[in-house]
């Protein structure tokens, strides 16, 4: 589903879709999935449950799972939709997952 891309992000691509949530959402169980593979140190007990980052246009998203939205999909805020331009929506569309490290220092900084 996401492959390397950067130094800082993985690439992958999901529909997008309006949602009238206050969070952008994905599938549970995916977000789970993408949860351990790409966030999980394997270091003790780790939460599946935090929120992936995912950057959709320029803006940077906290992305958490529920059990309402179709895998493959990520259901983004209408007024978020909005600010980034994306049209016609449900969209196939390129969604960048930020890298373990890269998304502590985003939520750090507040930029999440």
């Amino acid at each position: 589903m996401f492959e390397p891309f950067s130094s800082g992000y993985y690439l992958g691509r999901l529909f997008v879709e309006p949602s009238h949530d206050e969070t952008a959402t994905m599938q549970r169980d995916q977000h789970e999935r993408v949860n351990r593979q790409l966030y999980a140190t394997d270091e003790g007990i780790e939460s599946l449950d935090a929120p992936l980052v995912m950057k959709l246009g320029e803006k940077h998203l906290a992305v958490h799972g529920s059990s309402e939205v179709p895998e493959g999909t990520l259901a983004v805020p209408e007024e978020t939709l909005d600010a980034i331009r994306i049209e016609n929506p449900p969209t196939l569309s390129d969604v960048l997952l930020a890298k373990a490290e890269h998304a502590r220092r985003l939520v750090s900084y507040g930029a999440v």
